[in-house]
């Protein structure tokens, strides 16, 4: 009966982790999988089974822990209503005649009429240009440009 060489498990082990990454769509998956490589090409030099294993978690655990300090660090992006990949609208300007005592006011906008509020309901609202920020419901919420 044959024995399949350290590496080849190695190599079968991250094909494996490859296969389900692209099942279940993780990147964290590809992290391991280039620690089982790292532990392969180790296998291909010669490493005992234990520093094979060492190499194994710390690339792969390395670049685990590294993948998840670098999303932690990056901003997230904008919820939905305040994000311009989702809404249209987000960084158009619009010009407000006349605002109502409420801080809103109607604008035509796109072809029809539109409710506007303010972001920012601690200034004072007056007529100008103002840009749209996010949507509230059917409503521009804008601030000035």
């Amino acid at each position: 009966m044959t024995t399949l060489a350290d590496s080849t498990i190695w190599w079968l082990l991250a094909g494996a982790a490859v296969a389900l990454e692209l099942v279940t769509g993780t990147f964290y998956l590809l992290m391991l999988t280039v620690g089982m490589t790292a532990a392969a090409l180790a296998a291909h030099l010669g490493a005992s089974v234990m520093v094979q294993i060492v190499v194994a978690a710390v690339v792969g655990g390395g670049g685990v822990v590294a993948w998840h300090w670098k999303r932690s660090q990056s901003s997230r992006p904008a919820q939905a209503n305040a994000n311009r990949d989702v809404q249209m609208d987000i960084g158009e300007t619009v010009h407000v005649q006349q605002w109502n005592n409420d801080a809103t006011a109607t604008v035509k906008y796109r072809g029809a009429q539109w409710t506007v509020e303010l972001a920012d309901h601690d200034a004072a609202p007056q007529p100008g240009l103002f840009k749209v920020r996010k949507l509230h419901g059917n409503r521009l919420v804008v601030g000035k440009l």
